[in-house]
Formats: C-alpha cells, sequence, structure tokens
C-alpha cells in the first residue's frame, strides 16, 4: 500500500499515512484522463454563440443594379456574404457541446489522476486545517510551509473560513471532496488533502 507523510497546519510532519492501493496506486490510465478532461471542458461550454446567415440579415430585398450592361460584377442582394454587413456565410449557431462519458472511464481517470499526484510526489496531507475566522495569512503560511504555489485544497466538508482565506491567493482553490474532478487534481501543480477528505475518496472509489 502506499503510504505519505501526514503533516500538522504548520507544515510540520506528525506521522505517515497508509493510502488506499485500490485509489492511489493504480495503474496511470493517460487515456482516460484524457477523454475526461476533453469531456469536462467541452460540457463547460455554453454553446450560446449565433450570428446571422444571409436569409436573417435584414434589408436586401433588391436587386441593387440591373443584371448586365452596367460592367460591374452581377448581385443579387447587398446582404450577400462578400458585401459588408452581408450574412456569415457558415454561420454558428447554437448548439449542444456535452459529451456522455462512461462512469467506469470516470473511475479509472480519478483513480490515474490522483495516483499520478502521489507517484509525483506533488500531494500532500493534512490533519486538518483550522481556522475560527478567514485569515490569509494562515493559510500562506501552510503552503510556504509544505512548498506549494499552484495547489487545489481538498476538505472534507465545505469550508467558509477556508474558501474565503484562500480567494485572494492567486493559483490556490479550494474545493470539499465531494466535488473534486480530474480537471482540476492535473492543472493544479499541488495537490493538499485534509485527513478526512482522504477517507472520503477511499470511500467512494475504493
Amino acid at each position: 500500500m502506499p503510504k505519505i507523510d501526514l503533516f500538522n497546519q504548520m507544515g510540520e510532519k506528525i506521522g505517515d499515512l497508509q493510502l488506499a492501493e485500490s485509489v492511489f496506486g493504480v495503474e496511470v490510465n493517460t487515456y482516460a484522463m484524457h477523454q475526461v478532461v476533453k469531456a469536462l471542458l467541452a460540457n463547460k461550454r455554453q454553446g450560446t454563440q449565433s450570428a446571422k446567415t444571409r436569409s436573417e440579415v435584414s434589408g436586401g430585398g433588391i436587386k441593387p443594379w440591373r443584371q448586365k450592361g452596367t460592367g460591374r460584377a452581377r448581385q443579387g442582394s447587398i446582404r450577400a456574404p462578400q458585401w459588408i454587413h452581408g450574412g456569415v456565410v457558415f454561420a454558428p449557431k447554437p448548439r449542444d457541446y456535452r459529451v456522455s462519458i462512461p462512469k467506469s472511464m470516470r473511475r479509472v481517470a480519478m483513480k490515474s489522476a490522483l495516483t499520478s499526484k502521489v507517484n509525483d510526489n506533488q500531494m500532500v496531507v493534512i490533519d486538518d486545517i483550522k481556522l475560527e475566522a478567514p485569515k490569509t495569512k494562515e493559510i500562506v503560511k501552510m503552503l510556504k510551509a509544505v512548498e506549494a504555489k499552484k495547489t487545489l485544497i481538498i476538505t472534507g466538508e465545505s469550508n467558509s473560513n477556508v474558501y474565503k482565506s484562500t480567494r485572494n491567493i492567486e493559483g490556490v482553490s479550494v474545493i470539499p471532496a465531494n466535488n473534486i474532478n480530474v480537471y482540476d487534481i492535473l492543472k493544479y501543480e499541488k495537490l493538499i488533502m485534509t485527513k478526512d477528505a482522504v477517507s472520503k475518496v477511499e470511500e467512494v472509489y475504493a
């Protein structure tokens, strides 16, 4: 079973933590991670882009000049695509970009992402993060102690004090364990998880 150092909030090592091999010690499947990240990004797209075709642009009902005898190229409408203020040839229209990924692939991708962080020594487990009130200075101290910059902090439960303490720290985000996704895990260089967050993740994915 993979083992990782356990730190307190001050960044001091207080012991070791055994991680579930079925979650943090699997074979990394880069293909599954790639497919899931692509799907997550595609599903974030609003798909509300829209432009008008020549049939939708107002005006242009009359032929601008007669067909022959003027010496100019024949034209049928001033709202044709080659005209200024004309319609768009292949105008984008609202569409759904949603991609469906099998649940089994999502699980494999999540385990692979977590395992890759452990393998690359980019995961840190904190015993607990306790703040009586939002204190950015306390979080900055913790990040410096564990040498973390661009970091994703995963807590067991939604913690408003921790969230508010990190809002003004560039490159740092906080999410509860039940909201984690492959894209966020891979996006950040360092992954900081509380001990109870690790337990929750193992409970779901083991």
